[in-house]
């Protein structure tokens, strides 16, 4: 089964890292990213860019309206995902946990919907 691992963190804390820190820290997300890449685990997964480059997309009453930046303000913020294939949902949450960013956010994980079972 498939599971989305999100990643939520304060991006501004990327910011107050020294260059030490930060160096270490994208270390530890490719060894991770090796890792789970070499146990079968991994399907996808991405960084995303800066909340402040998102754009927010409503349609009512079929029209289109955008806002720029997140829908909410709050403390964490997506910044990356892991798609995971795992057995079942302990698997997803112990590959969730040694995800690098649990260090100091949250990982949530969420089952993928199989759209053929709708």
């Amino acid at each position: 089964m498939k599971y989305l691992c999100m990643i939520f963190d304060n991006e501004t804390s990327w910011a107050t890292m020294t260059k030490e820190e930060a160096t270490a820290r994208h270390g530890a997300y490719g060894a991770f990213t090796r890792d789970i890449k070499a146990s079968g685990h991994f399907v996808n997964g991405e960084a995303l860019q800066p909340t402040s480059t998102a754009t927010t997309v409503r349609v009512r009453d079929g029209k289109i309206s955008t806002t720029d930046g997140p829908f909410i303000e709050t403390k964490e913020q997506l910044g990356g995902y892991y798609l995971v294939d795992a057995r079942d949902l302990n698997e997803a949450i112990q590959i969730a946990a040694r995800i690098p960013g649990a260090w100091n956010g949250a990982i949530e994980v969420r089952p993928v919907m199989d759209v053929g079972e709708m």
